[in-house]
């Protein structure tokens, strides 16, 4: 099979627990990149976040982000969006700000969220990471609902963040029974994604690759979340990290290094050392 293309989540996947670049995973995206192949970055972080680390690695393609709900290669313009609609956000945050929890709006221009302090250490990892680009402005209003009302938007994507995993569960079942036409995630015991109904990342990825006329069979996807476990029983070739859980690498075709052990450098290594690059096997089937 030829694999036309790449597709790489990023947190566990081609960033290290601490959040780092290896310089191995950057030289490997390029080796692909040299072959012809199409490389995006499929992952639940924004757009803006995203496009950075794309421009480090030298990938200038259309990248699946929001958790599959904006895919795009420039922040003004989309080649696909899926956003709850300003009423449903205004509603679901104003469910959400019943419950002890931080409610983040996730949108690809900004971040809003509301003031209320939580004890989540997903929370100080997630929402005050250095890692957000100073051209993303993240802000902190007193009541989230009240803004909206002022302000109404239509968000991408709402992470929501709890104390207690109890409350977390609780609110997952209010949501569940209280709103349709969207879904809801629960991400860790204390943490809740929401997106509009239909986004996810391995749509976001079958759509990219209509578009580029790219099929299933011609694309390898790499993840390590249970997230990512749909994308890699999508591709062709589905790679979970060493680092994943069992679920993810029951779903996988192949298993490849961790994440600190230059797992996607590894992989890219044995899978496409003996590819040749695409413009030459196109050729090739010309000519015959």
């Amino acid at each position: 099979m030829i694999y036309r293309l790449l597709a790489l989540n990023i947190d566990g996947t081609l960033l290290r627990s601490n959040g780092r670049l290896e310089p191995s995973t950057r030289e490997a995206v390029q080796y692909v990149q040299n072959k012809g192949v199409y490389v995006t970055l499929v992952t639940s972080r924004h757009f803006q976040m995203a496009k950075k680390l794309a421009k480090a690695l030298k990938i200038n393609n259309l990248l699946v982000t929001h958790s599959g709900a904006f895919v795009s290669d420039k922040v003004d313009r989309s080649l696909y969006e899926n956003r709850i609609s300003e009423e449903k956000t205004f509603n679901l945050v104003q469910v959400l700000e019943t419950f002890d929890c931080n409610v983040r709006i996730v949108h690809e221009r900004f971040s809003l969220g509301n003031r209320k302090k939580v004890s989540s250490s997903i929370l100080g990892k997630t929402l005050l990471s250095p890692k957000d680009p100073l051209f993303y402005p993240v802000q902190f209003v007193e009541s989230l609902g009240e803004n909206l009302r002022d302000e109404p938007l239509a968000a991408p994507k709402l992470d929501v963040y709890f104390s207690e995993e109890e409350s977390c569960l609780e609110a997952e079942n209010v949501l569940a029974n209280a709103f349709e036409g969207i879904t809801v995630r629960v991400k860790n015991p204390s943490m809740l994604e929401i997106t509009a109904k239909g986004v996810s990342k391995e749509n976001g990825l079958r759509l990219l690759g209509q578009h580029l006329g790219i099929a299933q069979e011609e694309m390898v996807a790499i993840g390590d979340a249970e997230d990512d476990m749909n994308m890699i029983e999508l591709a062709g070739l589905g790679v979970a990290m060493g680092n994943a859980p069992h679920t993810v690498k029951k779903a996988a075709d192949w298993i490849t290094r961790s994440n600190d052990d230059q797992g996607v450098a590894y992989m890219v290594k044995e899978h496409f050392r003996k590819q040749h690059r695409i413009e030459f096997l196109d050729k090739l089937k010309v000519d015959r």
